[in-house]
Formats: C-alpha cells, sequence, structure tokens
C-alpha cells in the first residue's frame, strides 16, 4: 500500500469519527453543551430608593445566593452571576430594568418585585427570558407564559383576608392603593369574606372600599373614613391596610383619630406588615400588637427557613437589607430554590432562556422543601382564576402579632384559596 493510499484511508476515518461525534450524544452538536466551567447570567430587581413599596432586601437576597452557590462550586459546576437593578417603582424603570436583563444575555430574571407588568413582561417575552418568582403584584405575572409565579400574589392575600376577618368582623373597611393593581383587591377581600364556612352571626361580606395614593404622607381622611365604617354602634368592627410600605403611616394616622373606647381590630397582609416593622415601632409595645396578618408562606421562626436563614448569616455581609423575616426575602429564596432546580434539571445540557422555561412548562413538581406545595406550571395545571390563569399556589398562612412576635393564629392552618378567588365575580 502506497503512502499516498494510507493518507487517503486516515483521512477518511478521521472524517467518520469526527461526523460520528457530532452526530451522537442526543443529537448534541458543538456549542450545545455546558456544565463547568459556564456562567450563568441572571438579574434580580425591585425598588429600592423610589417614593414607597421598596424592596431592598430582594438584590440583597439575590447577591447572597450567588456568594454562596459559588463558594461551593456553582449550579453544577457552572458560576453563577447575579445582575442586580433599581426598578424605581416606575414604568421606564421596570422597562429599563427588563431592557437590560435582555443587554446582559440573563437566562432569567428571578426574585423580583415591580407593580408594572406591562412595561417589563414584553421585552422579556420578545427575548424568551422567564420571569421565575415575582412578588406577585402585577396582572401578568399571572398572564405570560413566561411567568411563573411561585405564590398567589396580592389576589390570594387578599381573598385569605377575607377568610380570617370573616370570622370576627361584623364591618370591614379596606384601605387600598389607588392604582391600577389595587382595583383588583376589594373584589378578592369581599370573595373571602363570603366564602368563610363558619362565620360569625353578622359577618360582614363587603368591605368600605377606602382608596389612598400610594406615595401619600397623610391619611387623615383615609383614616377618618375607616373608623366610621368599622367604628359604629355595638358591632365589631375591623380595619385592614394594603398599602406596602405605606401601611405603617395609615396606621399612624389611624391611632390619633379620636374615636370610640373600643377600636376595631386592625389587620393587613405580609408585604405590608412584616416582623421588622413590629420590632421597629415597639415589638410586645407596638400598635400593630394583636393585629391579624395573612401571609403566603410559614412564619419566619419555622424550622424549614434554616437553610435560608444559615446562608444570610454566612453570606449577606455587608447586605443590611437582608432581612430572614422579610417576606420580600422569602420570595427571593424561594425563587432561586426554583432556578436552581430548573438547571440541575438540564444536567450537562446548555443553560439557555428558552431551555430553563421548557424545563419549568414540563415539570410534573418543583419542590421547594416544603416552604410552598410543589410548583407545576404545565397547561393542564392552569385554573379558572379570571385575569390570574397561571396562579398555580393559592396557599396562604394565617398571623397574629403577639408578645411583638408574628406567629401562627391560633386554631387556624393554613388554606388554599385558590376556589374562592375562581368564585370571585371578576379580577380585573
Amino acid at each position: 500500500m502506497t503512502n499516498r493510499r494510507r493518507t487517503m484511508i486516515s483521512r477518511s476515518l478521521l472524517s467518520t469519527v469526527v461526523g460520528a461525534s457530532l452526530l451522537t450524544g442526543c443529537g448534541v452538536f458543538p456549542g450545545d453543551t455546558g456544565g463547568s466551567g459556564e456562567t450563568l447570567t441572571v438579574m434580580t430587581w425591585a425598588p429600592q430608593d423610589g417614593k414607597a413599596t421598596n424592596m431592598p432586601g430582594m438584590p440583597a437576597m439575590a447577591r447572597a445566593y450567588e456568594r454562596w452557590v459559588n463558594s461551593k462550586g456553582g449550579l453544577g459546576g457552572r458560576r453563577l452571576r447575579v445582575i442586580t437593578c433599581d426598578e424605581h417603582n416606575t414604568p421606564t424603570g421596570a422597562a429599563d430594568c427588563a431592557r437590560q436583563a435582555v443587554a446582559e444575555k440573563a437566562v432569567a430574571v428571578v426574585g423580583s418585585y415591580s407593580q408594572h407588568g406591562r412595561a417589563f413582561m414584553a421585552p422579556l417575552e420578545n427575548a424568551g427570558i422567564p420571569f421565575i418568582g415575582g412578588y406577585g403584584v402585577s396582572q401578568e405575572e399571572f398572564q405570560s407564559i413566561l411567568s411563573y409565579p411561585v405564590n398567589g400574589g396580592q389576589p390570594a392575600l387578599l381573598a385569605g383576608a377575607g377568610h380570617q376577618l370573616a370570622r370576627s368582623c361584623e364591618q370591614v373597611a379596606l384601605i387600598r392603593p389607588d392604582t391600577l393593581a389595587g382595583d383588583s383587591l376589594p373584589i378578592l377581600l369581599n370573595a373571602g369574606l363570603k366564602a368563610q364556612k363558619q362565620p360569625i352571626e353578622k359577618a360582614a361580606t363587603e368591605a368600605a372600599d377606602i382608596r389612598a395614593a400610594e406615595d401619600a404622607a397623610d391619611f387623615g381622611p383615609q383614616a377618618r373614613e375607616a373608623l366610621a365604617h368599622a367604628g359604629r354602634g355595638k358591632e365589631k368592627g375591623c380595619v385592614t391596610a394594603a398599602l406596602g410600605e405605606r401601611t405603617e403611616t395609615f396606621f399612624d394616622s389611624f391611632r390619633r383619630i379620636d374615636g370610640p373606647k373600643k377600636r376595631p381590630q386592625i389587620a393587613s397582609v405580609q408585604g405590608s406588615v412584616s416582623q421588622a416593622l413590629v420590632d421597629r415601632t415597639g415589638g410586645a409595645e407596638s400598635p400593630f400588637e394583636g393585629a391579624y396578618i395573612t401571609g403566603w408562606y410559614p412564619v419566619a421562626t419555622d424550622p424549614l427557613w434554616e437553610p435560608m436563614r444559615k446562608v444570610i448569616a454566612e453570606h449577606a455581609f455587608g447586605e443590611d437589607a437582608v432581612d430572614p423575616a422579610d417576606v420580600g426575602t422569602q420570595t427571593t429564596w424561594i425563587a432561586y430554590t426554583v432556578f436552581a432546580e430548573a438547571v440541575k434539571r438540564l444536567g450537562d445540557e446548555k443553560v439557555t432562556a428558552r431551555r430553563i422555561a421548557r424545563t419549568l412548562d414540563t415539570s410534573d413538581g418543583v419542590t421547594t422543601a416544603g416552604l410552598t406545595p410543589d410548583l407545576r406550571w404545565r397547561y393542564q395545571d392552569m385554573r379558572a382564576v379570571r385575569g390570574y390563569p397561571r396562579l398555580m399556589n393559592g396557599r396562604v398562612t394565617f398571623q397574629v402579632v403577639q408578645g411583638g412576635r408574628l406567629v401562627a393564629q391560633s386554631g387556624e392552618s393554613s388554606m388554599d384559596m385558590t376556589e374562592t378567588m375562581e368564585a370571585a365575580p371578576t379580577t380585573g
């Protein structure tokens, strides 16, 4: 055999081997594999320096999670890169953050807060970037096929608050933001009031709807209106506010108003009243002592939160905004838990935004170690909650401020409010 012939045979064999290597391995082609050495960019945004509804704990928790994951080798050998953005609680800010996520080639937006779903979802949808574990304050989070909510948002909280108050209130006043996101809140609260199976004899079935500018500095008029409605006569009244960080300002105005000796029961939802707020306003001497609070997750002292607490203790250095009792911090932790599970399920595949979305779309359940029910976002899992078809987790918990601490309300276990929300006449 001549040298020329040997060369031709060798080249032919090499061509065959290379061709086979390109076509085997489940159709994997060059550049299609990920794994060790890959860097995954994600974004977390929230208003941090706006006039209202600041949530600095969410991006701070994301940065702590990044440090923790990378300290133990990343996600399956992939380094995590977290970029954060101040959304400023404006449509322009939300859109700017979304466009930055696109420009940075983020594979997901994780654990973020924004009321301006219309502004941020369009850029993310155009780029195919999934939105995982938003806070749940915009309808688009429960409508977009690229949104993967981990809680029931404000709708579940308000429906749950109705359940909680129906057991003891004959008159209810709701103070809520005069915003598009706030317009559905009285409808959902009323649905919860009406659905309660064992209400008191004269239980309220409809709350007074009292609107307020979300960045108001004085809630005196709203406080007087609430007291006039819920503090009249011998009937037991309840006043609940869902104003985000302005809830404290409202109740400060409320307690300064002269009224009957027997004051109405006060109530709110997590995100508007937190353990940090109770601590800051006096602990056991706080004006929130005895308040009813509806939440999404187990109380902050539950052992289920211990892994998050450990990460915060060891990796949140310099992040004063990270509070393990803050529901924004908790939501971000759960959202990153979901993201990490999606990455894990991709194995050695290259991680892309569309592959993360596909993994979540087809999953028969993502566990969050008991902090939520197993989460599913398949088409067959959608529920008939008008305006909120991707609301997959309607569970709420019932809490009370007792001895200066948010604790589980005696006699009340967690409850799925999905059927109550489905029965609401409209939610937007």
